[in-house]
């Protein structure tokens, strides 16, 4: 429909029965096609750049404050954790099955400390190692962001930016073509009921 109006602008420009409404529609929508081809893009890059950097900035935060930690099994332990993926199973599909385990690691002060984690190596019974990420005091931590998911998350938030922006640019011309099509009807009103009450009477030239 956009591209369609755009295409009758030259048409329109030297039709005698070309309304006013017709014209201003045909621009409204070259208005639009245009902002759907270059400003939405542009919003795009913008985001996804913005998300991009924020996102980098958040994974050295992250590689900053967490540290991989060796961390020895004791014993198996019952319900779930909310911390530590094991590295070497970094691969492995979300929503896999890991095991809640009771664990002792060394913070980086080296103190002692004992608790329950999760991972999903197969490797679960006491005395197997896994590797853990901690905090800058010892306690369990999630594992960071790598470069390569906040690129994808900022692709994603380009491109979803694109599409909103585009989205909402047909909203508005499709908004703004209504309006022209009120106006144009309140006008025929007007005028038939100018012309209505003297419709077929003798000596009105009909």
């Amino acid at each position: 429909m956009t591209v369609r109006a755009v295409l009758g602008i030259r048409r329109w420009r030297r039709n005698p029965v070309c309304r006013a409404t017709d014209r201003h529609e045909a621009w409204a929508a070259l208005a639009a096609l245009l902002l759907m081809l270059l400003a939405a893009p542009v919003a795009g890059w913008k985001t996804g750049s913005l998300t991009d950097d924020a996102l980098q900035r958040a994974v050295r935060v992250q590689h900053e404050q967490r540290h991989l930690t060796a961390a020895v099994v004791v014993r198996p332990a019952s319900g779930t954790s909310r911390f530590a993926q094991d590295p070497e199973a970094a691969t492995v599909a979300e929503g896999s099955m890991r095991t809640p385990v009771v664990a002792e690691w060394r913070a980086p002060d080296g103190t002692a400390r004992t608790g329950t984690v999760s991972t999903a190596s197969t490797k679960t019974t006491p005395g197997a190692r896994i590797r853990i990420w901690t905090d800058g005091r010892g306690d369990p931590a999630m594992r960071p962001m790598d470069v390569s998911t906040a690129h994808t998350h900022a692709v994603l938030a380009g491109i979803g930016a694109t599409l909103l922006a585009g989205g909402l640019t047909e909203i508005a011309r499709r908004l703004a073509v209504w309006r022209m099509m009120q106006r144009r009807y309140a006008r025929l009103d007007r005028a038939w009921a100018e012309v209505g009450p003297d419709w077929g009477r003798t000596g009105t030239g009909s």
